[in-house]
């Protein structure tokens, strides 16, 4: 079965999870990374904060937790 991005989830979580989303975090800009608000923010509250397209940023975080290669 898929692990599926769930919306409740927080940054920290997701990048507990799933350590190749750290790589996503990364790419798009973000500095979640040891910050101490993302055991706080949903992928919508980071997409939200950094100005990002959130269904992109959704996309692209669950090819890394489902293990696929995000460019």
């Amino acid at each position: 079965m898929k692990r599926k991005l769930n919306d409740d989830a927080t940054m920290d979580g997701i990048m507990r999870e799933a350590p190749a989303a750290i790589r996503v975090v990364l790419q798009h800009g973000m500095l979640c990374v040891g910050c101490p608000i993302a055991s706080f923010h949903t992928v919508s509250d980071a997409a939200r904060e950094h100005d990002l397209d959130e269904g992109q940023l959704r996309r692209d975080l669950q090819a890394a937790i489902e293990g696929g290669v995000v460019d």
